[in-house]
């Protein structure tokens, strides 16, 4: 698991690490956006768009399938732990420092502004389900000009941690899940998302609405280019 995914820069709002894993009520997600499981299919617009969710919710499985249905670019995906992996193999132990937290984000903001600046869209896939963690892809965005759209992955805690039991990698806990779960189900609903600069919020159905990721993304196109400032 990237570094990213255990929090590195996903801390609740005021610091207070030890609130992640203050899981309280397993209160169902709040849906947002349009429902592409009983509309029509759901057009992203251009821009940067965020992935929100815990691990193992599907983000991973729904990139992939997008890109097999040619329905999203391979090189329009930047993903940290693509890059960490790049930079330091599987497994190596130093991948997890500090020093390499700090080189994986800054090649992922830069790969981001170099495409945005060429007005082409973009996919940032981590974890996002802090404000912190989607301040610093909304300023990437807003140095570049571009619209921001977010999609969440908001799958139950039976969901995920089967799931998470059924991953090839073995180095994510329940609790690391539960725990992302938790803050996303208190920090990143629709009316806080759009507060914090998305101009369009949609959910992706997953296994807890009946929906494989083939499935759901024959439901998404993704408009590929806009028109960057200068």
């Amino acid at each position: 698991m990237a570094r990213d995914r255990r929090h590195r820069g996903q801390r609740a709002p005021g610091g207070a690490q030890g609130r992640l894993h203050d899981r309280g009520p397993h209160e169902p997600f709040r849906t947002a956006g349009p429902d592409p499981v009983s509309s029509g299919p759901v057009v992203v617009p251009a821009g940067l768009v965020v992935l929100v969710g815990p691990p193992a919710s599907g983000k991973t499985a729904f990139v992939r399938e997008l890109i097999a249905q040619g329905r999203l670019d391979p090189e329009a995906v930047v993903s940290s732990d693509g890059i960490r992996e790049e930079f330091f193999g599987s497994g190596a132990p130093d991948a997890t420092s500090d020093a390499a937290d700090a080189r994986v984000f800054e090649e992922r903001d830069r790969r981001i502004t170099a495409r945005l600046a060429a007005g082409r869209t973009t996919v940032a896939e981590s974890t996002n389900v802090t404000p912190r963690a989607r301040a610093r892809l909304m300023a990437v965005a807003g140095r570049s000009g571009a619209p921001v759209a977010v999609l969440r992955f908001p799958q139950d805690e039976a969901v995920l941690l089967g799931q998470n039991e059924e991953r090839e990698r073995n180095d994510v806990s329940a609790e690391d899940v539960m725990a992302c779960a938790a803050v996303m189900r208190r920090y990143a609903d629709e009316a806080r998302l759009r507060a914090e600069g998305a101009a369009f919020v949609c959910d992706v159905p997953g296994r807890g609405q009946g929906t494989t990721p083939a499935e759901a993304a024959r439901r998404f196109t993704f408009r590929r280019a806009w028109d960057a400032p200068g």
